[in-house]
Formats: C-alpha cells, structure tokens, sequence
C-alpha cells in the first residue's frame, strides 16, 4: 500500500507538470489508453479472460470513475497538490455513506460523529481555497471524491463477486479511453511532441500499477492497516508540492487534512462489513 501510496502521488505529479501543455481531457485519455496498454499486456500474460457477465457493474464503475478523475486532474492542476488529493481522499467518507445506503444498514451514533468529524475537515480544508477565489475548485474536488466513492463501491461488488483485479482494471481503463477520446475529440487537440512521451507512459504506467499495488494489498493484508496507509498518498503528496511547486498550506488546511484521515479511518472500522455483493 505504501508502494501504490507512492505511485498515486507521482501521478499526481505528472498530471501537474502536463497541465501546461495538455488539456485535463487530453491527460485522462492518455493515461487511461497507455494504462489499458499494461493491463492487456498483463491480462494477456496471466491469460485472465476477459469475458463477464457482470458487464453492468464495469460500465458503472467506468464511468464514475472517469468523471471522477477528470475532476481530479482538473482540481490537480489548480490547487495546491496535497489539497486535490485530500479532497479526492473524501471518498472513504462517501464510501462509507453509500454502503449505509445500498445495504440499507443502521446509522449509530459513534460512526455519525466520525462521518462529521470528516466534514468539518473538509471545511476547513476548503476555507483557504476560499479566501484565493478558488471554492468552486475546491466543490469539484468534492465532487471527484464522490464520484471516486461510488466507484470504489463498484470495485467492492465487483471483487465480491469474484472479478480479477486485472479484468477490472482492463474495464475501467478500457471506458475511461473511449469516454475522454470522445470528450478530446469535441476540444482543441494538442500536438504530442516526442519530448512529452515520457510523462504521458510515466503517467499511466505509474497510475495503473498503483492500482495494481492497492488491488494486491487489499487482498492480501488486512482491511483496515492498508485502508490507514491509503493515506501515505496524502503525506507524499505534500513533500512533493513542496520539493517542486513551493505549496507550504496554512495551519488551517493541515488541521482539515487531519480530521478528514481520522476520520476516513475511524468511520471504515466502525462501518458494517458485508461478505457478498447486493443481488
């Protein structure tokens, strides 16, 4: 999980980097069509099929998670790089609130507190974004960790009902190309200079194997250490806004980063588990 922690936050690097030069469209494409590049490469190696019935669960999963990274991408290039993250992060908190909802689950008290706790960071978090005229970056950043949580919830179903990691990974990737090609195609298109190559490989390869590294320490460690180490990419994040762009947050912005990891992590011990996917 730290590896993937890592490989989240030099994604988020590269997406910084080429925002000057690309479009936030332009950068989901090629990070989801060299991304779906390795997962075929590997789907093909560990001979995977790619046939499922569950062709539904993908689409939505594709789909969620495309819009939500297109905000993500967007937030990235205009926040600081620790703030777009942590807001994306507000997916565990959405994730937590959607799994109450489909399972139909009840609601107690210490998980509410915990789920608030959460949102005062996020007010907190966003009071600086406030203050440079950049809230409606910082509502967008919510939105892609709703969206983001409604997507992990996709994964969640999809995984208990015995999907590879691999064949979601090809799925998501697969829509996420052909949902921002179309996007690209209705936008200016820039010239990709053969100097920019290898940000854009870098870009998905270090996207798709920290998805495979999450994937593999979910599955083989315990929930709730590699649910707490999910938000090293916050920490990472931070030093390298600092190390490239000079990004040095207010007391402030720390303060909601913090309440918003406690309580990510308080509100997925304290919500139910459940063993099988709704039918």
């Amino acid at each position: 999980m730290l590896v993937a922690g890592l490989l989240f936050a030099c994604m988020g690097v590269l997406v910084k980097l080429g925002g000057p030069h690309f479009s936030t469209s332009e950068l989901v494409f090629y990070r989801s069509l060299f991304g779906l590049f390795i997962v075929f490469a590997m789907q093909h190696r560990q001979q995977v099929p790619l046939a499922t019935a569950l062709w539904q669960g993908h689409l939505w999963r594709g789909l969620s998670g495309t819009f939500a990274m297109m905000l993500f991408f967007y937030c990235i290039s205009v926040l600081p790089l620790a703030t777009a993250i942590t807001l994306n992060y507000t997916s565990s908190l959405f994730l937590t609130i959607l799994t109450l909802v489909v399972y139909k689950d009840r609601l107690h008290w210490p998980l509410i507190a915990s789920l608030t706790l959460g949102f005062v960071g996020v007010v907190l978090l966003l009071h600086p974004t406030l203050e440079r005229d950049q809230f409606v970056s910082g509502l967008l950043g919510l939105a892609s960790g709703f969206l983001a949580g409604f997507a992990l919830l996709n994964v969640r179903q999809l995984g208990l009902m015995g999907e590879p990691a691999v064949r979601v990974v090809f799925y998501f990737n697969l829509v996420a190309t052909l949902v921002s090609g179309a996007w690209v195609t209705q936008t200016e298109i820039h010239a990709v200079a053969w100097s920019d190559l290898p940000l854009l490989v870098a870009l998905g390869a270090s996207a798709t194997f920290a998805q495979l590294a999450m994937t593999r320490a979910y599955r083989i460690g315990q929930t709730q250490v590699v649910s707490t180490l999910s938000y090293s990419t916050i920490v990472f994040s931070a030093l390298f806004g600092l190390l490239f762009w000079q990004e040095l947050l207010p007391p402030v912005a720390w303060l909601g980063i913090a309440l918003i990891i406690a309580s990510g992590v308080i509100s997925l011990r304290l919500a139910p588990t459940h063993k099988e996917a709704s039918k």
